[in-house]
């Protein structure tokens, strides 16, 4: 692992690494897995941001360009000595001549990880089973275990794991899949469903495809807190379908694409089939932030962006779902939940 950082830093695309170790790890080399833990004066990213060096293998960022090419240096000498080590940038660092535009100061973790390493093992595991889990880790003893069993010990790091975020779409037309294209792109897992579909599965990299009636998809897709659910079908029966089983389940988000004068009736005849207040109230209708367009990648900005808002929320203790301070939302904003009809419908259509 001695290469020089790609020109182009298409490596710092994907936020989560884990794909990266398991491909590092496949090479049967050592790898290095640099962790962010310490952040003062802001920055570009936060406490907990990882990247991996491995044979043939870079990926995440943490400063836009001012450290990644040093912290590779590093990481090379980690690998050829095997020690763990800590970088200081900013205020305080040993390299004043490698300054944060930004003037934060951050430190970062560099631990070497055997290919056959049993937290490693263990981690991706975690990600296949969707589990959540905790790293512990000194550099030299390491271990992955339930969240709620980790104790770190003097010198160790924790950095927590969640399944990787999940996408079901629900609908065919040019908005369901910019919405099920951009979510891949965004690192979500994404599958769009099409109820009797073309057996040719969509044109769209990263996307899964299930032809089964909507409810069925989703239940055997299995909704986890980790999952949302957009469903933009313009069918009345397919939609109705979806929600029968999204808005009971776990899923972390459930969106309904649709005209702002549909929504009383369509709400009514949930609440007929035996759909709770409770879960009616989770329903983003119409679906995604208010940002004012109606074209396919306008709605995909805007669906993504919502649900985006929504995990971050959740992550910062948060429970506000207003758009993230600094956004324009438009007059009227469009951001309830469904069981609050006056508040939700301010836009004929979503």
């Amino acid at each position: 692992m001695n290469e020089a950082l790609p020109e182009w830093p298409a490596f710092g695309l994907a936020d989560d690494v884990r794909p990266a170790l398991r491909a590092a790890a496949a090479t049967g080399k050592p790898l290095v897995l640099a962790t962010l833990t310490a952040l003062g004066g802001g920055g570009p990213r936060p406490v907990g941001t990882q990247m991996v060096f491995g044979h043939g293998v870079v990926s995440g960022y943490f400063s836009g360009g001012c450290v990644e090419s040093d912290v590779a240096a590093h990481a090379q000498a980690c690998l050829a000595d095997g020690a763990p080590r800590t970088l200081v940038y900013g205020e305080g660092s040993p390299w004043p001549d490698i300054q944060l535009l930004c003037g934060a100061r951050i430190e970062i973790f560099l631990e070497t990880v055997a290919a056959d390493d049993p937290a490693l093992a263990e981690l991706l595991a975690a990600q296949n089973g969707r589990r959540p889990c905790a790293w512990l880790s000194d550099g030299r003893v390491r271990r992955c275990v339930a969240p709620e069993a980790a104790q770190p010990w003097a010198g160790a790091i924790r950095r927590d794991y969640e399944p990787t975020p999940r996408l079901a779409v629900v609908g065919s037309d040019p908005a369901a899949l910019a919405i099920a294209g951009l979510g891949a792109q965004s690192g979500f897992e994404t599958t769009l469903i099409r109820p009797k579909g073309p057996e040719t599965p969509p044109p769209l990299a990263g996307v899964a495809y299930r032809r089964e009636e909507a409810g069925q998809a989703l239940a055997d897709l299995g909704l986890d807190p980790w999952t949302a659910v957009a469903v933009a079908s313009h069918d009345l029966v397919t939609d109705q379908s979806a929600l029968l089983t999204a808005l009971p389940s776990r899923a972390a988000y459930v969106g309904l694409l649709g005209a702002r004068s549909r929504l009383p009736e369509r709400l009514a005849k949930l609440r007929a089939l035996g759909v709770s207040e409770a879960a009616i109230g989770r329903l983003h209708a119409p679906i995604g932030l208010d940002i004012g367009g109606k074209a396919p990648w306008e709605v995909a900005v805007s669906v993504i962006g919502e649900i985006m808002a929504l995990r971050h929320a959740r992550l910062s203790g948060s429970t506000s779902t207003s758009p993230p301070a600094g956004t324009a939302a438009a007059p009227g904003g469009r951001r309830s939940s469904a069981s609050a009809p006056a508040k939700t419908l301010t836009s004929e259509e979503s």
